[in-house]
Order: C-alpha cells, then structure tokens, then sequence
C-alpha cells in the first residue's frame, strides 16, 4: 500500500507543479512546441513567398527595361523624373493634381509608406506657398493610408490595379483621370517608385504639364502643324504622354515592389530561424527542468520509503 501510495504522489508532483507554472504566466512545454511548429510554418511560407518574389522580379526587369526605351521621348517634353526626397516643390505651379502610385498588396517593405509620406510632404510644401493640391491615388494600401489625415484632398481612388499592368490599362488609368478632370489643373504630378537595384529603390515625381498657351508661349513651336489640326493633335499628344509616363511608372513600381516583397520575406525568414532557435532552447531547459524536478521527487520518495 505504502508502494502505490509513492507512484500516486510521484505522478501528482509534476500536474501540480506544471498548474503552478502556467499559473506564474510561464509557457508549458506543450505551448512552446506548438510555438516552435508555427514558427517554422511561417518560415516556409515567408521563404515560399521571397523565391516567388525572385521569380517575378526578372519579368518585371525585362519589362522595366522596355518601358524606359519606350518612354525615353517624354523626357524632351517634361523633363527628367526628380528625387522626392529633399525637393521642395517650389516648380510646381498653382493647381496641381498628385498621382501616388501604390500597391493593393502589403508585405513589401516600406514602399508603400515611402509613397504617402512624399505625398504629404508634397501637399504641405505646396500648402505652404499659397498653392492647392488634389490626389487621385491608385492602389489600396496608398489609400488606406492617406484617408486617414488627408481623406478631403482624395478627388479619386483606384484599387485592384493588375500588377505588374501594361499598356492598356495604363491608358484607361489615364482616361479616367482626364475624364475626372485633369485637364483642369496646370500640371498632373506623378509619385513613384523608381527601381535602382535588388536591394534599394528610390521616390521620385514626374511633373506632365498640358500643351497650352499662345504667342511665346505657344507649345513645340519648333514643330510644324496644319493649320486646322494643330489642337487635335495636341489633345491626343497629351493623353498619350499621360498614358507613356504612366505606363513607365508601372512597371518601376512593380519591379520595387518585388524587390521590396524579396528582401522583407528574407528578414521574416532570418528572424523566424532566430525565434525557433531561442525557442528550442527555452523548450529543452523547460523539458530538462521537468526530468529534473521529477527524478529529484522519485529519489525523494524512495528514500522517504526507506526510512
């Protein structure tokens, strides 16, 4: 009787001792390996996710690089893309349109963040010197984002955009801004990101300003026209720069946001090999302490029994 009584007591220690644990707050062994095996899930999907992003990165090069051949005449028009960071917007004349070109899908870095923050930072600049500013944003993270503080700015949003785009719906993009008014403002401003390598991506703006003004004024005065043509020609010129520099702002935002995509999936996967480490480590001292504590109660209890 003496003998059963022991076992009893032995199997009784640990259930008491591990109902003090969790009531401590400390994990059981149970919850860290369920946490270990979660862990390592979602570490397979991040590096599933960084080897898709990889894959979709070299189509969205070879696009990019045809998009800049493409795209290559805009620039004798408007001039070159300029860096978001630093600018001050002091060129931009009176009325302007803001065009943020984000993402509807997250886990990608910062890229989205980056593009409304230049936003912002272009709408206070503009505010500041006595100019107004409207947005038309296109994706749904961007417009998340900038609704919360500068929701009466929006005048237009576009979201389930198809990534990486192309052609044609970069001229219904820009259909839709001039049938939403676009001709109205003196220039449509563009926000993006430009793509510079696997690694780094930079914020830049593009300014397209419509063909108008008369005498010295007048626009591609270098250029021949017929007489009753000119105007027509020049409607259709600018929704077709309109439709090129959008086009061209695609696809180096889609080659960003997988290279962005690429190297955040990276970091996930680091750091999920760093958590399963610690806690496979805090797993095997909690499973030492148990064998421990009840090889210290079964040695107690026999020499209990002896005495």
């Amino acid at each position: 009787m003496i003998g059963i009584a022991a076992q009893r007591l032995a199997r009784a220690v640990p259930r008491v001792a591990s109902r003090a644990v969790i009531t401590r707050g400390m994990a059981t062994e149970k919850q860290i390996w369920n946490q270990i095996q979660s862990t390592k899930n979602i570490q397979k999907i991040t590096s599933s996710m960084k080897m898709v992003s990889a894959a979709k990165l070299k189509g969205d090069e070879a696009r990019r690089l045809t998009a800049i051949a493409f795209n290559t005449w805009a620039d004798a028009l408007n001039g070159p893309p300029k860096l978001v960071e630093d600018a001050t917007f002091e060129e931009l004349p009176e009325k302007c349109l803001i065009v943020p070109l984000s993402s509807d899908k997250g886990l990608c870095g910062g890229i989205n963040s980056f593009i409304t923050r230049g936003t912002k930072t272009c709408i206070a600049a503009l505010e500041a010197q006595g100019k107004s500013a409207d947005v038309a944003i296109i994706g749904d993270k961007g417009r998340g984002q900038l609704r919360r503080v500068h929701g009466e700015y929006i005048k237009m949003s576009l979201t389930e955009v198809e990534s990486p785009g192309n052609y044609t719906l970069a001229g219904a993009i820009a259909s839709d801004l001039i049938a939403s008014g676009a001709g109205d403002y003196d220039a449509v401003v563009i926000m993006y990101n430009a793509f510079t390598n696997k690694a780094s991506y930079e914020q830049m703006y593009k300014v397209i300003k419509p063909f108008s003004g008369q005498g010295e004024d007048e626009p591609l005065l270098a250029y021949e026209f017929e007489p009753d043509t000119k105007s027509e020609v020049l409607v259709d010129l600018q929704e077709y720069l309109l439709t090129s520099q959008i086009y061209h702002s695609f696809m180096d935002g889609a080659a960003s946001e997988q290279s962005a995509r690429m190297t955040a999936m990276e970091n996930a996967s680091k750091n999920a090999g760093e958590m399963i480490e610690s806690l496979t480590l805090q797993y095997n001292r909690a499973r030492q302490s148990r064998i421990t504590t009840e090889l210290i109660e079964i040695i107690s209890g026999a020499s209990a029994l002896e005495d």
